[in-house]
Order: C-alpha cells, then sequence, then structure tokens
C-alpha cells in the first residue's frame, strides 16, 4: 500500500534548478528569481484524490487530481504551456508524466523518513527539492 503523503512540507534545499528551466525554455530574468524561491508544499492525499499545493511569496501553483487518471494540466504560470498529466503510484513514490512539447517531463515524490524529496525532469535534466515535514 502507498503512503499517505498529507502533510504541509517546508524547502530545504534544491540542485539544479536553472538548467532545469533553461531547458523549459524560461528566460535568465525568470530563472534567477525562482532559483532565490524557497517554496513549502502542502499535500491532501484522500484515497485516490490528491491537491498539491507549491506555496512561493511570488506564486501558488496547485495540482488537483484523480490518480491514474490523465487531465489537462495548464502549466500556464510555470513556463506557458498545456500538457496531458497523468499521477499514479510506482511503488513508494508518486510519479508524474506531463505529455505535451517538452520530451521526458515530469516529476517523483517519494518519503524518506520525514522529508518529502522531488525530481522534477524536462529533456536530460533533473531538479532536485528536499523538504521537511512540519505536520
Amino acid at each position: 500500500m502507498p503512503p499517505n503523503l498529507t502533510g504541509y512540507y517546508r524547502f530545504v534545499s534544491q540542485e539544479n534548478m536553472d538548467n532545469y528551466l533553461r531547458a523549459l525554455d524560461i528566460n535568465v530574468v525568470l530563472r534567477k528569481l525562482v532559483c532565490l524561491l524557497k517554496p513549502d508544499k502542502e499535500i491532501i492525499h484522500t484515497g485516490d484524490h490528491m491537491v498539491i499545493r507549491t506555496i512561493t511569496s511570488l506564486r501558488d501553483y496547485v495540482m488537483d487530481f484523480d490518480l491514474g487518471v490523465q487531465f489537462e494540466e495548464d502549466l500556464g504560470p510555470v513556463d506557458g504551456r498545456k500538457c496531458q498529466t497523468t499521477v499514479s503510484w510506482e511503488g513508494d513514490q508518486l510519479v508524474c508524466e506531463q505529455l505535451g512539447e517538452k520530451r521526458n517531463r515530469g516529476w517523483r515524490h517519494w518519503l524518506e523518513g520525514d522529508q518529502l524529496h522531488l525530481h522534477m525532469t524536462v529533456e536530460d535534466e533533473v531538479c532536485v527539492q528536499v523538504f521537511q515535514k512540519v505536520k
């Protein structure tokens, strides 16, 4: 049975965000700004339904979805694109596949103790973020 990811997580660290954003064709000014942000995550996980909020001082991003059901995700706030997104479990990892203009786009969330790990991929770039559970 997959873990329940419900909780509030504070930003701890990130690696390779600038290269990840460059692969998404984000302009240099916005890349520099985003690299300074320290986002928090709030996850509400009820059965096969999830809401993942990424919270920053600049803008929040909310994903509201049912596991295993493809939906059109509007990534306008991120990079101006839309894609067909499916989120499902692979073992203990929550895996998102985002089909659209960019190859190999998606992410993985998993827990190690009370830390939430996130690997975001696009093309050949991987951005790694770690969050600490606070409640």
